[in-house]
């Protein structure tokens, strides 16, 4: 398989404090553990470009782009848009190069440039609703790029899997009367975002789980819920919020992942990908603070991906 890695130095720029969780740091230490593996000259690297408004307001009101591109401040200031969601000068553009990544993985996956993306890009995006900002997120990356597959490219039939630790409540919310878009998750709970559970219908398929969950229970939930609504969903291509905060050695949750659940559940993807989707993928980073941990996980993500292993 033809694997495109996504980036930009922008997303590095984009911080939001010393003590913040969601820092810089993440993108190096994955860039670091790619080198390590020795992946880096084997995964096609490309730039992300910005994305145009009209991608971001597909699925983000003019008034939830205002809070962002209003509010940024001016170099070496901070405003806080929520406790933990904070702009810096560099934060509305590092916001569009992640939207924008997912984007451009989008046209080249669908155009045959290569068979699957990931997004190594920051600030991730799965909490961001339709109407504003929250929980470290600006704008939605995976919604943005699955509504531009849908109504640029004319996709059908999309599916969005996020094994995040925490709810993509964001991406729920803008997807929850859309029958064309199935979101099946897993999340601790209860936990950030403190969402109710949803019901599970044929286009939600959103597990709440305790903490200390491990990979033995996670893979059970897979398959005997995700992977029978993925099939009778049939996409025509899956998009990933792929956060790695559920790993065991990660303190911003209580489940107990490895990197060998996060290749297992790849490769469940995978195979739902080449059944219906001609293997359509484009993953985006969401969360993992335990860098180590982090830069191994996305390492074992992407190995999948590109079937090296």
């Amino acid at each position: 398989m033809s694997t495109a890695i996504y980036s930009h130095p922008d997303c590095l720029r984009h911080e939001m404090g010393d003590w913040h969780p969601e820092s810089p740091a993440r993108l190096q230490a994955i860039d670091d553990q790619l080198i390590s593996a020795r992946l880096d000259g084997l995964l096609e690297q490309r730039s992300a470009p910005l994305a145009d408004m009209s991608d971001i307001l597909r699925n983000h009101t003019p008034g939830a782009v205002a809070l962002v591109r209003d509010n940024v401040p001016l170099e070496g200031d901070y405003y806080p848009l929520d406790g933990d969601t904070i702009l810096c000068h560099h934060s509305y553009q590092a916001a569009l190069r992640a939207a924008g990544a997912a984007v451009a993985a989008t046209d080249a996956v669908i155009l045959g440039e290569v068979d699957n993306a990931f997004c190594s890009v920051r600030p991730p995006g799965h909490h961001a609703t339709p109407t504003e900002p929250m929980g470290f997120c600006f704008f939605n990356n995976v919604a943005i790029a699955a509504r531009h597959a849908m109504e640029v490219h004319g996709l059908e039939r999309v599916a969005i899997v996020d094994f995040d630790v925490h709810h993509g409540n964001g991406t729920a919310d803008a997807f929850r009367n859309d029958p064309r878009v199935l979101m099946v998750s897993l999340f601790q709970h209860p936990f950030y975002p403190y969402c109710d559970p949803e019901p599970i219908t044929a286009t939600s398929v959103n597990v709440p789980v305790p903490a200390l969950c491990d990979g033995e229970a996670v893979r059970k939930l897979v398959t005997e819920l995700w992977l029978p609504a993925l099939h009778a969903h049939k996409p025509q291509m899956i998009f990933v919020s792929a956060g790695f905060d559920g790993h065991r050695e990660d303190d911003m949750g209580g489940i107990g992942l490895v990197e060998a659940d996060y290749a297992w559940i790849t490769r469940q993807v995978m195979g739902i990908a080449k059944q219906y989707a001609q293997g359509r993928i484009v993953s985006c980073l969401e969360g993992g603070y335990a860098l180590s941990a982090l830069g191994r996980s996305v390492v074992a993500h992407l190995k999948v991906l590109a079937e090296l292993e």
